[in-house]
């Protein structure tokens, strides 16, 4: 069953399996004591630290394992705070950071901070000249993501750190779904990650801080790993991340070509393949493994669901796919449509026959679920259109607004306009991106007594 979603987790790579079982035989005592059990842990820890080091591209002793890498990024981001209180209490991040980044924002917020989120374009990067102009005098500390989790989008990081250090602001770099692919370009001052993104076992993540850069680390302090991470290291795990990454990092260059290619394969042939396609992302800096799109007419989850049983595991940042049932925020922060959204995530060694066969299914997949929706095959015009006709869609969710909308349109004469009355968060998203996708004018969002009114005038 070809398994599409390594940016989720990447399966357990095979040099991982065997560095973690030899490290539960040699690496199970204390490293901090002294006797022989101990010092044997000690020399796996150092010797794993200065791996991931290198493959980080920075000092050992300026890097500390932690339990993963959401905590990582909360330590990096809280310590780079309180160390720089006197500078001020103000935090820069894009609007497309990871959740982790984003839950830390709030509550910094919530204890008497603040933050600016910096817009992204429709690629999903931000400008790096925008950026800059988010960073205040008392601007503690900045956030960029190397690469985006959920479109592969590659972010200007060297740019924003050299801005960043112009004007004196540590930048931290979540570089969860790219250090795998390679270090960080550009004078950066802290840096995270989590091994099982890169094929490592779950439950290791990285915390990189530059020496110069102003660090308090939170919370009750530590004996181990600078007193930056609490706790027993899981020393097993830590030998099998390091010796994993070294491993990925070796089979990078070449994979990269490789999968480059095959994503390249999904994203031309899904727009010719499959009608009312968005193809999200950057089309050219992106991760070599990841491709997100999005397909009008369709119910997220029940395209997921449709997907497993034909054997293909994918990802979405669909709201239908989500608990919350609001749209992926990366998705709304580009402003690309957000029903039916399909992320694939290649892991290393996935087979060419595997992508074929994918694009050979998909197609019929896709138009099933339409069909189960009502969804239309064609807009034909009416023979005596409306002036302007209002869709009520209060209390359906994604993609039935949108469904509904395309339906009518032709019964408008062009110039005239149609109104969806919807209450779903997505409709925000989804119809100027249907509008934009049809090339139909998208007027604009009106109050209504319940929900909002999206007003859409046909222009052809």
């Amino acid at each position: 069953m070809p398994y599409f979603d390594a940016a989720s987790a990447a399966p357990l790579h095979p040099v991982a399996r065997q560095a973690l079982l030899a490290a539960l035989d040699e690496g199970w005592a204390d490293p901090a004591r002294l006797y022989r059990e101990g010092r044997r842990a000690r020399l796996l820890l150092d010797a794993a630290r200065e791996a991931a080091a290198d493959a980080v591209d920075c000092r050992p002793d300026e890097l500390v394992f932690t339990s993963s890498g959401t905590t990582a990024v909360h330590a990096g981001i809280a310590g780079a705070l309180s160390g720089r209180r006197r500078v001020g209490r103000h935090l820069a991040l894009s609007a497309v950071e990871h959740s982790s980044v984003l839950h830390t924002a709030a509550a910094h917020e919530a204890a008497g901070g603040s933050f600016t989120e910096v817009p992204v374009g429709r690629s999903g990067a931000v400008d790096p000249a925008a950026y800059a102009g988010a960073l205040r005098p008392d601007t503690a500390l900045a956030c960029l993501q190397s690469a985006n989790h959920e479109v592969g989008t590659e972010q200007p990081v060297a740019e924003v750190a050299a801005l960043c250090a112009e004007t004196g602001v540590p930048l931290l770099v979540d570089a969860a779904q790219s250090l795998g692919w390679g270090p960080v370009a550009g004078p950066w001052s802290l840096l995270t990650a989590s091994a099982h993104k890169w094929g490592g076992p779950a439950g290791v993540g990285l915390l990189a801080v530059r020496k110069g850069v102003r660090f308090a680390p939170q919370g009750p302090a530590g004996e181990r790993e600078s007193g930056r991470a609490p706790g027993f290291e899981n020393l097993p795990a830590i030998v099998a991340a390091a010796a994993s990454l070294r491993a990925v990092r070796d089979e990078a260059a070449a994979e990269a070509v490789r999968l480059r290619a095959l994503v390249g394969r999904i994203r031309s042939m899904v727009a010719e393949r499959v009608g009312d396609v968005e193809v999200v992302g950057d089309p050219e800096r992106r991760l070599p493994h990841l491709v997100t799109f999005s397909c009008l007419y369709v119910d997220g989850e029940t395209l997921l669901h449709e997907l497993d049983r034909h054997g293909f595991s994918v990802s979405s940042g669909s709201s239908c796919t989500s608990s919350t049932l609001e749209p992926s925020h990366v998705l709304k922060a580009m402003g690309v449509l957000s029903e039916g959204n399909v992320r694939v995530s290649l892991p290393l060694g996935t087979a060419e026959a595997d992508v074929d066969r994918f694009l050979e299914v998909l197609p019929g997949v896709v138009a099933e679920v339409r069909e189960r929706l009502g969804a239309p095959v064609s807009t034909p015009p009416s023979p005596s259109p409306a002036a302007s006709l209002v869709v009520d869609a209060l209390g359906r969710r994604c993609p039935i607004p949108v469904i509904e909308l395309a339906k009518v349109i032709g019964e408008v004469p062009v110039g005239a306009t149609v109104t969806v009355l919807a209450d779903d968060e997505a409709a925000r998203l989804d119809i100027p991106a249907w509008c934009e996708m049809r090339e139909q004018e998208y007027v604009g969002e009106e109050p209504a007594d319940r929900g909002s009114a999206y007003v859409v005038r046909r222009l052809s």
